[in-house]
C-alpha cells in the first residue's frame, strides 16, 4: 500500500506534537524541581501554620492543656464580648487616621521636590532621605526614644530654644503619643519616596507640555496630569500602608515593653494579639484574634480594590 503525502504530513504532525509535549513535561518537571525548596517552605512554614491556627480557633488550645477539645464558636463569641479587642482595634484606627495620609502624601511631596530639575543636590538628597530606611528598625526606635525624651531630647530642646517653655511629653501623654509615633514613622519613608519618584519620572513630558500650552497652573497640572499617571503607584503604596497599619507592632512593643502605656493608648491590635499568644499563652484565643485581623485586612483591601476603578488610571483604558 502506498503512503500518501497527507499521511506523511499527519504522522509528522503527531510526532512533532509528541516531541513538544515531552519537552513541555520535561521543562515542567525541572521547573517544579527548582521551585521545590520554595514550595516546601511555603507548605511547612506558611500554609500549614495558617490552617493550624484556623483549627485552633475552634478549640480551647493552651500550652498547659494537653488534650484540646472542640468548642465551636465560643472563642469568636468571647472575642466580640472582649472590650480589649475593640479598644485595641480603636487604637489602631485612631493612629491610622493620622498616620496614613501623612505616610502617603509626605513621601509623594518629597518625591516631587526630588524630581524638580531646579533643585540643587537632588541626587544627594535622595540618598539622604533613603538612609534611615536601611537602619535596623529597633535601633531607630531607641534613637527616637532618646530624641523624644521630655527633659533631654533634641526635639524638646529645640522647642525650648524657640520659646516654647512647656514642650510636649511625647511618649508619656496620650494626646501626644500618636504624633510622636507618626514622627518616628516619617523618618523611614525613604522607600515610598523612591517608589513615588520612579512613578513621577515615568510621566511623559509631552503631557506637561500640553498642559502648559492649555494654560494649566501647577495645581491643575498635578490633578489632571501627574496624579492620574501615578495613581497606580499611589494605590500600591496605599495598599502596603493599610496592611502595615494593621500589622503595627514593633514600635509599641519596644517603646513600652508591650504595656500599652500611656493609659492603654499604644495597645494596638497586633500587640493585644501578641500578648494573648505569648504572654497569656492562650493559643486558641490568639488564633481567633489573628483570623479576625485577617478578615479585617481582607475586607479593607477588597474595598480599596473596588474603589480603585473610580480614581486609579491605567494606560490604555478609559477612565471612569
Amino acid at each position: 500500500m502506498s503512503t500518501t503525502t497527507s499521511d506523511l504530513g499527519q504522522t509528522g504532525a503527531r510526532e512533532g506534537k509528541s516531541g513538544r509535549s515531552t519537552n513541555a513535561r520535561r521543562e515542567a518537571m525541572w521547573g517544579f524541581i527548582f521551585i521545590s525548596p520554595w514550595l516546601i517552605g511555603f507548605l511547612v512554614f506558611k500554609l500549614l501554620p495558617t490552617v493550624a491556627t484556623l483549627a485552633f480557633s475552634f478549640t480551647n488550645m493552651q500550652l498547659e492543656i494537653t488534650n484540646a477539645s472542640f468548642v465551636g464558636l465560643s472563642n469568636y463569641q468571647a472575642m466580640f464580648r472582649d472590650s480589649m479587642t475593640w479598644h485595641s482595634l480603636g487604637v489602631t484606627l485612631k493612629y491610622g487616621l493620622l498616620a496614613l495620609p501623612i505616610g502617603i502624601f509626605v513621601p509623594l511631596f518629597l518625591a516631587m521636590l526630588m524630581n524638580s530639575e531646579n533643585l540643587v543636590g537632588s541626587r544627594f538628597m535622595r540618598t539622604l532621605f533613603y538612609f534611615p530606611y536601611i537602619i535596623p528598625f529597633v535601633a531607630a526606635i531607641f534613637i527616637w526614644q532618646a530624641m523624644l525624651n521630655p527633659e533631654t531630647g533634641w526635639i524638646n530642646e529645640g522647642l525650648r530654644a524657640i520659646g516654647i517653655q512647656n514642650p510636649p511629653n511625647w511618649l508619656n501623654d496620650p494626646t501626644w503619643v500618636y504624633p510622636a509615633l507618626v514622627l518616628l514613622g516619617i523618618w523611614g519613608i525613604g522607600n515610598f519616596m523612591l517608589i513615588s519618584l520612579a512613578a513621577l519620572q515615568g510621566v511623559p513630558t509631552e503631557l506637561y507640555d500640553a498642559a502648559k500650552i492649555d494654560g494649566a497652573g501647577p495645581v491643575r497640572t498635578f490633578w489632571n496630569v501627574t496624579f492620574p499617571m501615578i495613581s497606580p503607584v499611589v494605590f500600591y503604596v496605599l495598599i502596603l500602608a493599610v496592611v502595615g497599619l494593621f500589622q503595627y507592632f514593633i514600635v509599641p512593643l519596644v517603646l513600652n515593653q508591650g504595656t500599652g502605656a500611656p493609659g492603654g493608648a499604644t495597645m494596638f491590635y497586633n500587640l493585644h494579639l501578641y500578648k494573648t499568644f505569648f504572654t497569656y499563652q492562650n493559643m486558641s484565643y490568639g488564633a481567633t484574634l489573628a483570623w479576625f485581623l485577617f478578615l479585617i485586612i481582607l475586607v479593607v483591601t477588597l474595598l480599596l480594590f473596588w474603589s480603585s476603578k473610580y480614581w486609579v488610571f491605567y494606560s490604555g483604558e478609559a477612565r471612569k
